[in-house]
């Protein structure tokens, strides 16, 4: 039987991107959610989605059904003054900011000059395939 839209599903999983792992259950509880209200990537429940209690599957989900091809066209740079009040801000840093609806969003400070700071907005894995290791665990 199919996993039906708004029905929980408890899961153990792995996720490696370029071979390393980057997300996943580390302990013996599962990770819950509620299927189709995009709670988690699209990528994974449409591989998921004729999966029951028990069953296992290794798959990848492309970077266009996960977080997205990587866009170099979405980068700000900014008067290094619009950024004065973080402290300790560096190459790599990650920041919490609110989009134009006021939805939270990630930026990663890319580059930083005397004058001016370069923000990228793509989700740090966005390009990148991901390869998933599934076990349902349950279907409420």
């Amino acid at each position: 039987m199919a996993i039906e839209v708004n029905q929980n599903v408890k899961i153990f999983f792995e996720v490696k991107v370029d071979g390393k792992v980057v997300d996943g259950t580390t302990s013996n509880k599962a990770f819950e959610f509620t299927f189709g209200v995009g709670q988690v990537i699209a990528g994974l429940e449409e591989r998921i989605k004729d999966m029951q209690a028990g069953d296992s599957a290794s798959f990848i989900v492309p970077a266009a059904e996960a977080y997205g091809e990587y866009n170099p066209q979405a980068k700000q740079v900014l008067p290094i003054e619009e950024v004065a009040g973080i402290p300790d801000l560096k190459v790599g840093m990650q920041l919490q900011g609110e989009d134009e609806e006021g939805q939270p969003i990630q930026v990663l400070v890319e580059e930083i000059t005397d004058t001016e700071v370069t923000l990228d907005y793509n989700h740090p894995l966005a390009g990148k395939d991901m390869e998933y290791t599934v076990k349902i665990d349950s279907l409420l």
